[in-house]
């Protein structure tokens, strides 16, 4: 069975799209590992970005809406990672601290997650945007932009790497 589904990953286009979606809706990679995967896995770069950009937005929404109802529930419910709770807010929240991000609010959003730099994205974006209490409608569209300018950094990083090798 596993090695069907490993097969299947790495044999086809659809197994490498799929792939190439997961790997970037995982927190802290993202897009910034999942256009150079789907390169390497041999997905040709438009559809190694797309999928990136599908994989790491389909979190998005969910992170906004449910990040702070689930945070309260693990400090009542599971104490014990109240701790580690508290350092995704503080951390969410010293990111959130800064100036721009504050007084500009979707323009320091847009700039946050646009910049593909580990700590940034769409997973801190999405909970920075729980944090400030941005509406969905308002936040979503912000942070895809976010994540296709930082998407479309990486292809450039990537296709540079790809040509020179």
């Amino acid at each position: 069975m596993l090695q069907s589904l490993m097969v299947f990953f790495h044999e086809n286009a659809v197994g490498e799209f799929l792939l190439t979606m997961f790997i970037s809706m995982v927190p802290v990679v993202e897009l910034r590992g999942g256009v150079p995967a789907g390169v390497a896995m041999g997905l040709p770069i438009p559809a190694a970005l797309l999928a990136s950009l599908l994989g790491n937005n389909i979190p998005v929404p969910f992170v906004i809406l449910f990040s702070r109802r689930l945070f309260r529930w693990i400090r009542v419910h599971i104490p014990r990672l109240g701790g580690l709770v508290d350092r995704l807010e503080g951390r969410a929240y010293a990111k959130m601290s800064n100036k721009n991000l504050l007084r500009w609010k979707a323009w320091g959003l847009l700039m946050f997650v646009a910049i593909p730099l580990p700590g940034t994205g769409a997973w801190t974006g999405s909970l920075i945007a729980a944090l400030m209490e941005l509406r969905l409608k308002n936040s979503v569209p912000i942070i895809f932009l976010g994540t296709l300018i930082a998407g479309l950094i990486m292809t450039a990083l990537t296709y540079g790497v790809t040509v020179v090798l």
